[in-house]
């Protein structure tokens, strides 16, 4: 659940997608402590499952199906701020090649 993460953007999707929704928001879920700045960094299991979340990307497609997931994970929590958010791909050494932020825009 996670748009979690912009980053999150990175990554999943709707109908056509690869990975299912609820897919892409188990393997999100435990960014949520780092993405709210309760957790000092993120879990293991959040870069572990952002990581795979990446490795199923096999077109422009699927990471705009991903990051949609993530996106509309993300509205289901509050306290998720984009000064945390934003480090997670980094914190997690997983290349996204854009900004992550809340407002990434998943289509472009």
């Amino acid at each position: 659940m996670v748009f979690l993460l912009s980053f999150l953007f990175f990554l999943a999707n709707i109908s056509e997608a690869a990975v299912p929704c609820g897919t892409v928001d188990a393997k999100a879920a435990s960014c949520i402590g780092f993405a709210t700045g309760k957790a000092p960094k993120p879990a293991p299991a959040c870069c572990a499952g952002l990581l795979k979340l990446a490795q199923t990307v096999k077109s422009v497609d699927d990471k705009k199906a991903i990051c949609r997931c993530l996106k509309a994970g993300v509205k289901s929590f509050t306290g998720v701020q984009d000064r945390f958010l934003s480090k997670i791909p980094e914190a997690c050494n997983i290349k996204v090649g854009f900004p992550v932020s809340i407002s990434t825009n998943c289509e472009t």
